[in-house]
Order: structure tokens, then C-alpha cells, then sequence
């Protein structure tokens, strides 16, 4: 490890992040009612133009009028390249309350994009008297984000999340695909005249990854288009949990279940973590650095990787 420690990220369940437009009201006590860790209302892409001043008092009104229980809620702002971004945060500040938790910013790219947001959230903080500090979540979805990544993780200590926004990324890098994450039919590999499909949000995963746990930062992976596809979002959730992600988003109510389960260590993980560390204190009382475990070596490095399950798991039940 470097002298200068990798600092924590937030403790919060965030296996999850259930989306909504905030044009659509009737929906809102619905997602409360979710098994959601976080509750997303938004006030971007999924509201066309002309509703977009009805939604923002739509999910004003909701903020303190719905039962929101203990999950952390979060409201999408529009891009700073709109002219609404501006009055969804002094709107926000001014009139949505204590309860509201989180300010999503999307289409980031680079750290003075976090300044700009910042500097506006902090002076409508301080005017509105709010005692409760608003936190940051940013969407990485162009070329300039990924390229900017580690710029934008260190970029504000409001920064809680970063997520990977596979469209517009997609779009930005000029990608040939038309899907929102998943397997990419013409991104393959031939091996023996037999197809072998990789993953081609991979490497930007890893980059969103590397940038977040430097910085203490959640990194989360963004959605999984094809709500039909269970199967297909289940095998994306478990590529970006297996990298190091926290959780991801659901844009359809059924795929909340689907990314608690992946996210959620099993009881059997759980116990063979407890089983690993439980090994390593005997070996530590031994006066070893390493021992064996089920037929294979465990040492310190082992230790830090249990832990990280074990402390998900409390994290989670907690």
C-alpha cells in the first residue's frame, strides 16, 4: 500500500438505485414502497423538455410529502450544458427540505463541472439554513468524463457515488451499438470458428473502479436497457460486482430484486469469510503470515478481502 491511505467509502447500502421521472407523481409512493437501497427521481433524460418545470415541483412536493423510510434519496438534475440545471438546484435547496439526501449530476466531465454544482449548492445551502449537507453522485457518459475520471472522483467532499451512464458513454465514444449495457452482438472474439463474447463496458468499469476506491468514493454501474432480460442484467450486475461495484441502477421495478440478490454477499460467501479470517488470527497466533484454507494459501491480502465481504454483509443487514 502507498504511504498515503486509500481512504473509505461511504457506509450506506446502495445495492440498488431505483429511477423515476419526475413527471410521473402517481409512481413515487410505489418506489418508496421498493426494496430499492436508493431512490432516484428524475429530473433529466426521462422528462421531456416542456414538463420539466411541472416535474421539479412534482418531486419538491414528493420529497417532503412521501414516506421515504431510511433509503437514501437522490434527485437528477439536468446537464450543465441545459439551461434548467441551474433552477432544479436553487429550486432544491430553497424548497425540497431536510429529507432530500443526494444531488445527482449527470453527463460530468470534467472536476469543474463538481465546482460549478458545488459552488451554487453551497451558497443555497447556507442561504436556506439547511443544517443537513447535500451529497454528490455523478454520472460518467462521455469520452471527456473517462478520460477526467480521477480529476472528477477527488473533485468535491460532497462526492458519495460515481456512475457509469453506458448510453450516452457509448454515444460520446462513438460506439456502433444502439444498447444500453450488456453483450454487444458485433463485439467478439473467434476461437476455433466459435464465437466468444467479451464485455465492452469492461475497461470503463474498471477505470470508474480504480478512480472511486482511490478517492473513497462508491462506484456503481449504471443500467441495463433490455427490462425484459433478466438473465442478461443478472450477468452484467455480477461482471460489475465481481470489479469491485457496489451496486447498479434499475429502470423497471423488477430489477431491483434481481441487483439486492447480486449485491447482497451469500450466507455462504459471508461464512467462508469468517472461516478465512478466523484461519489467519490462528496463524497470526502461530506467529505465520500465511496458511492454508480449503487447499489453498491465504495471507494478509486475504484478510482485506474478507473483510470487504463481511463488512458488506453488516453493512447490509445493519
Amino acid at each position: 500500500m502507498s504511504f498515503r491511505l486509500q481512504p473509505p467509502a461511504p457506509a450506506r447500502p446502495n445495492r440498488c438505485q431505483l429511477f423515476g421521472p419526475g413527471s410521473r407523481p402517481a409512481i413515487f409512493e410505489k418506489m418508496a414502497a421498493s426494496a430499492a437501497d436508493v431512490i432516484n427521481l428524475d429530473l433529466e433524460d426521462s422528462v421531456a423538455p416542456d414538463d420539466k418545470a411541472q416535474a421539479r415541483k412534482n418531486v419538491i412536493q414528493a420529497i417532503g410529502d412521501v414516506d421515504w423510510g431510511k433509503k437514501t434519496l437522490s434527485v437528477r438534475i439536468n446537464s450543465l450544458d441545459t439551461p434548467f440545471w441551474y433552477r432544479d438546484v436553487v429550486d432544491l435547496m430553497e424548497q425540497a427540505g431536510e429529507r432530500l439526501d443526494q444531488i445527482m449530476i449527470p453527463k460530468v466531465g470534467c472536476a469543474e463541472d463538481i465546482y460549478a454544482v458545488d459552488a451554487l449548492v453551497t451558497a443555497a445551502e447556507a442561504a436556506a439554513g439547511r443544517t443537513r449537507k447535500i451529497s454528490f453522485e455523478v454520472i460518467i457518459e462521455s469520452a471527456a468524463g473517462i478520460a477526467h475520471v480521477e480529476d472528477i472522483a477527488a473533485a468535491s467532499p460532497r462526492l458519495q457515488a460515481m456512475s457509469l451512464g453506458a448510453a450516452d458513454f457509448a454515444a460520446s465514444m462513438g460506439m456502433q451499438t444502439t444498447g444500453i449495457g450488456g453483450t454487444q452482438e458485433n463485439y467478439y472474439m473467434l476461437h476455433e470458428g466459435a464465437k466468444h463474447w467479451s464485455d465492452p463496458w469492461h475497461w470503463a468499469q474498471a477505470a470508474i473502479v480504480a478512480a472511486c476506491r482511490t478517492h473513497g468514493v462508491l462506484p456503481v454501474d449504471g443500467p441495463f436497457g433490455d427490462f425484459s432480460d433478466d438473465e442478461g442484467f443478472r450477468a452484467q450486475a455480477r461482471r460489475s460486482a465481481t470489479l469491485g461495484m457496489v451496486g447498479k441502477w434499475a429502470i423497471h421495478p423488477k430489477q431491483v430484486a434481481i441487483a439486492n440478490e447480486v449485491f447482497t454477499p451469500s450466507a455462504e460467501a459471508v461464512a467462508e469469510a469468517r472461516e478465512i479470517l478466523a484461519a489467519m488470527e490462528q496463524a497470526k497466533a502461530n506467529g505465520e503470515g500465511a496458511t492454508v484454507y480449503k487447499g489453498r494459501l491465504v495471507d494478509i491480502a486475504s484478510i482485506k478481502q474478507a473483510e470487504v465481504i463481511v463488512a458488506q454483509s453488516e453493512l447490509i443487514g445493519g
